[in-house]
């Protein structure tokens, strides 16, 4: 049943963008699916509900068009968009300046029934974390920041388990076999969530030289450049290439900010955090722990619940990063954070 009600959706989708503006009558007659026009109309609202289409004019007069967010929230199976190589793949392969510029200043990048979702979470999690000790809150704290300290390194890269995560962050005992380097990353980002819960105001607003900082916490006595990058640089698994003037990345970055700050959603916020630096990619190396760890210290601003990210699996998330990269298509990614939102609400405090 799914698969025939994403067929008819799709099949909807396709006719609107090849036949702009036209009434649910004449969609409906010129699908020809075998779908009856209550059924059609049904489609219609639920695709305007999740803002993939718009109408224009009311009542007999509405017709339907596709929306300006469609591009952005289209639902794309990655499987399926990853069946085709690299070299195969049609894609915006620079940046795309009209994305903060235009539509993601001028979106919702949320369903009704998705902040609905989100906000009954939140309400949880406030209901949880009041009848918890200064104590108890604590702990589950850095319960939750020790498995987004080992998840952000793994998919990274970093070989440490979690629990020789653990021993290092609370014994800073390093694991045999493993490189100097990895102990470092990890107590980097131990020291970076420990600044943004005792500095929880030093990202409100956001600002270019506040990433920065952040940034030099993540990467300090590692063999990475500070600040904004000076050349270019390539994104393994994507034929994507981002700016690669140093000005450009920081106007990028401002005009990002600028864009964060204007939000009154927290979520919107967060999400945008975590796609938009790593699509500007503004460092040479480490701008995906930094988005989580930025993402994260507005969550816990706001006093919502952060996210640990734990039950991600590194190629899903990889795979949703160059899917927003490729496509400007947000909403792999989204669906990522929707869940591990939920995963950390149910699971911490």
């Amino acid at each position: 049943m799914a698969k025939l009600i994403n067929d008819k959706n799709n099949l909807i989708l396709e006719f609107i963008k090849a036949n702009p503006s036209l009434s649910s009558k004449e969609i409906s007659d010129g699908i020809d699916a075998g779908f009856g026009y209550a059924s059609v109309k049904r489609t219609l609202q639920k695709l305007i509900a999740e803002k993939l289409i718009i109408t224009t004019g009311t009542r007999k007069g509405t017709k339907y068009q596709l929306s300006p967010e469609y591009d952005l929230l289209f639902p794309i199976e990655t499987d399926v968009y990853f069946q085709k190589e690299i070299d195969e793949r049609k894609i915006i392969d620079s940046f795309n300046y009209s994305l903060i510029f235009s539509t993601l200043s001028n979106v919702s990048i949320f369903t009704e029934e998705e902040l609905n979702h989100l906000n009954k979470l939140q309400k949880r999690y406030s209901e949880n974390i009041s009848n918890l000790s200064v104590v108890d809150y604590k702990k589950e704290l850095e319960r939750l920041a020790i498995d987004l300290i080992w998840k952000s390194s793994q998919t990274e890269g970093n070989t440490y388990s979690l629990l020789e995560t653990e021993r290092l962050l609370k014994e800073k005992e390093t694991a045999a076999g493993k490189t100097k380097d990895e102990a470092i990353m990890l107590l980097n980002h131990k020291e970076a969530l420990d600044f943004i819960i005792e500095n929880p105001g030093y990202i409100t607003p956001l600002t270019l030289s506040g990433i920065e900082d952040i940034h030099s916490i993540l990467i300090k006595d590692l063999n990475v450049d500070r600040n904004i990058r000076r050349h270019r640089v390539g994104i393994s698994g994507t034929n994507y290439k981002p700016l690669d003037n140093e000005f450009q990345i920081r106007e990028a970055v401002e005009d990002f900010c600028v864009l964060v700050n204007k939000q009154e959603n927290i979520f919107a916020k967060a999400l945008f955090v975590l796609a938009l630096i790593s699509y500007i990619q503004p460092f040479a190396d480490g701008n995906k722990w930094t988005a989580r760890i930025i993402s994260n210290a507005i969550l816990m601003k706001n006093n919502f619940c952060p996210i640990s990210f734990r039950t991600v699996d590194s190629i899903d998330y990889k795979k949703a990063m160059v899917l927003f990269y490729e496509q400007n298509n947000i909403t792999a990614f989204k669906k990522i954070f929707i869940n591990q939102f939920e995963f950390a609400v149910k699971t911490y405090f």
